[in-house]
């Protein structure tokens, strides 16, 4: 019987030791922004979901074109669905404003009505917090509203979260509606395509899935548009926008449907996953911020 049960322990250190051994998996979660920005995002949309490839999208909810979104994603459940949280709008002739309206929320607009282009020109109005509680509550109550199976949040152009009381508030939020937060599941950002060269893209991404490391979730910001009039048409307010955007976000498509993309995951065991898997795997309850490196 001792000898039995000395077999036995030999049996599971040699089994613990070899799990231990065992390499974790690749892991890449892509997160495609600014879905219902316009008609164009959602077009590009469509054929990243008609790909199959497991991601996850953030819609923002505030702009004309959600409903586009909505109506589309309720034919790919496989696709985890977010809200782009956004209190800019920072393209030239096409702006949008408060989802709240722009009477209950007067700190948050322009003269117009409209949100403004940058988080520094959105400081400059002085912004009460009171107001910005209001509208993000509204935009998260659109999208629960929406039909679609909602599960995290995060930010355009980092506003939101850009002062610590801002950040506290959305914590607050997250946890009330019961949604999680992007970045605060151990995800660490990959070198993202956004400002590398048009022909380059799909290069960088290719070289990406061969640089990743089993230590994380690798997560990788993309934009994506198809490169239409409509997309081509939109100026970026901003000093820092791209020049030719369209042709930038057509490119970060083309680089995600590549057959080399493909090929490089499958060459390296990268293994696609979503904010939904992520979630279940961590738990709402162990939500904690980590270090920004985009937004």
């Amino acid at each position: 019987m001792k000898s039995f049960f000395l077999l036995l322990i030999a049996l599971v250190l040699n089994t613990t030791s070899s799990l231990s051994q065992t390499p974790l998996p690749v892991e890449m979660l892509i997160r495609v922004d600014d879905s219902g920005m316009n008609h164009a995002t959602n077009t590009a949309l469509k054929e990243l979901c008609d790909s199959g490839i497991p991601f996850s999208t953030s819609i923002m909810f505030a702009c004309p074109w959600y409903q586009e979104s909505v109506a589309l994603l309720k034919n790919y459940p496989h696709v985890t669905v977010g809200i782009h949280l956004t209190l800019n709008a920072e393209w030239e002739n096409y702006r949008w404003g408060p989802v709240s309206g722009r009477d209950k929320v007067p700190s948050l607009v322009d003269s117009l009505g409209f949100f403004v282009p940058s988080r520094a020109a959105f400081d400059k109005l002085n912004p009460k917090i009171e107001d910005i509680e209001t509208e993000l509550r509204a935009q998260i109550e659109r999208a629960l509203q929406s039909g679609l199976k909602i599960e995290y949040v995060d930010y355009h152009m980092g506003t939101a979260v850009d002062k610590p009381e801002r950040r506290a508030l959305l914590e607050k939020l997250a946890k009330e509606y019961g949604l999680g937060i992007s970045r605060y599941f151990g995800e660490v950002d990959v070198d993202i395509m956004y400002a590398k060269p048009i022909k380059e893209k799909k290069n960088h991404l290719v070289k990406i899935t061969k640089e990743l490391t089993n230590k994380q979730v690798n997560l990788l910001v993309c934009h994506i548009i198809d490169d239409s009039p409509e997309a081509q048409a939109l100026k970026d307010l901003n000093s820092f926008g791209l020049k030719e955007m369209s042709k930038h976000r057509q490119a970060e498509l083309q680089a995600l449907l590549s057959p080399e993309f493909k090929k490089s995951l499958a060459e390296n065991k990268v293994k696609l996953i979503t904010y939904h898997e992520l979630i279940q795997r961590v738990g709402l309850e162990n939500m904690q911020e980590t270090k920004e490196t985009g937004y």
